[in-house]
């Protein structure tokens, strides 16, 4: 939650910033000038009103939160391209006519964003394989986290995806956290619980609870305890600080880091079976010293969309908020994976990583 407040502010306070950089800015177009005239307030009120009006459009068309990613990065190229120019003034002495730095920022903008937009809606595979010498035979694992229900597809799109990721015959389904959002709607939730009901796999679906499926606002269209009832209704294992034993599998999952009364790892591997291969569901990476020294073989994440914005992969890491942001690692015995997410929250660009499920082949270790 510090960290979110973080973000928060960094995000108001650069906001208000960009705003005078960019009254500056805008200002330096010939429009806004003859516009203008000789008049001081003219020349701030008639650039300001171009980016209030910038904001607006972008809110009606996406969300006020999107429409600011997008006028930040506006800056960010105007800031970019405005020392570009100064450098090369600088460099041949000369002074530009045209206002290069007015059109090269909004088109660089609108290809890296339409890139970042396909990179979040589009949604690839991504394939690891490790091995074991608990496992007398191969196991294929599917992953995926963070659908975040209703943000860049709705149940028909969630049930398209489960068929993709049915062709590549898992033997199980993990699914660690924020499957849902606030702004899930429930028909859109009901339909995907009903495609996770049509996989036919060997060992089965497990889910564990994100930050955001019990839901912060209260102002679903269904409670949490739907959702779980909806899960069981089609077949799914959700386990809350819980651990269930099917084949050569230990499969653990854990309740969010931010629930209080979240159990401890040595607790949680209280009586468990560690010949085993034991699996971890751990919806935020941020647990890591204590899971490397248990008998977990494999940790399961999500949580951070893998950075969601480029340069932001690594900030979590830096802030000790998560102790990876994406892709896989191994620490002691224990192998760890973060997925970036099939979907995401809210923001519809993905400029530092891409959407994706994951398949995971586990062999034995002879």
């Amino acid at each position: 939650m510090i960290l979110w407040v973080g973000i928060l502010a960094a995000v108001l306070i650069a906001t208000g910033l960009g705003m005078a950089y960019m009254t500056g800015a805008v200002g330096k177009y010939s429009f806004v000038i003859k516009l203008a005239g000789d008049s001081r307030l003219k020349k701030i009120l008639i650039p300001l009103g171009l980016i209030i009006l910038f904001i607006v459009l972008f809110s009606l068309i996406f969300s006020l939160v999107n429409s600011i990613i997008i006028f930040l990065h506006m800056m960010l190229f105007f800031l970019l391209y405005g020392g570009i120019m100064k450098l090369v003034m600088l460099i041949s002495g000369r002074e530009f006519k045209i206002y290069w730095q007015g059109y090269l920022a909004p088109v660089t903008c609108f290809i890296y964003l339409a890139i970042g937009f396909y990179l979040c809606h589009h949604v690839w595979q991504v394939n690891y394989t490790l091995d074991s010498p608990k496992l007398s035979e191969s196991v294929r694992i599917a992953l995926f986290a963070d659908s975040h229900m209703s943000t860049t597809f709705g149940g028909e799109g969630f049930a398209e995806h489960i068929e993709t990721i049915k062709k590549q015959n898992p033997d199980i389904v993990l699914i660690p956290g924020d499957y849902v959002d606030d702004s899930s709607k429930k028909d859109d939730m009901i339909r995907a619980c009903k495609a996770l009901g049509s996989i036919d796999c060997k060992y089965g679906v497990y889910y564990s609870v994100g930050n955001h499926d019990e839901g912060y606002y209260n102002n679903r269209e269904f409670s949490f305890d739907e959702l779980v009832n909806e899960l069981k209704k089609n077949g799914v294992h959700v386990l809350e600080d819980e651990k269930e034993s099917v084949g050569e599998l230990l499969i653990v999952g854990r309740k969010d880091t931010q629930v209080k009364d979240r159990l401890k790892m040595d607790e949680l591997f209280k009586d468990a079976d560690e010949d085993k291969y034991i699996i971890v569901l751990d919806h935020e990476p941020n647990d890591y010293d204590a899971q490397a020294k248990s008998k977990a073989d494999l940790v399961v994440s999500g949580h951070t969309h893998g950075g969601q914005l480029f340069p932001l992969a690594y900030v979590g890491v830096w802030l000790g908020a998560n102790d990876k942001s994406y892709g896989h690692e191994k620490r002691n015995n224990t192998d760890f994976i973060v997925t970036s997410g099939i979907s995401c929250w809210e923001i519809l660009f993905k400029t530092g990583t891409k959407s994706e499920y994951v398949i995971i082949d586990v062999n034995p270790d002879k």
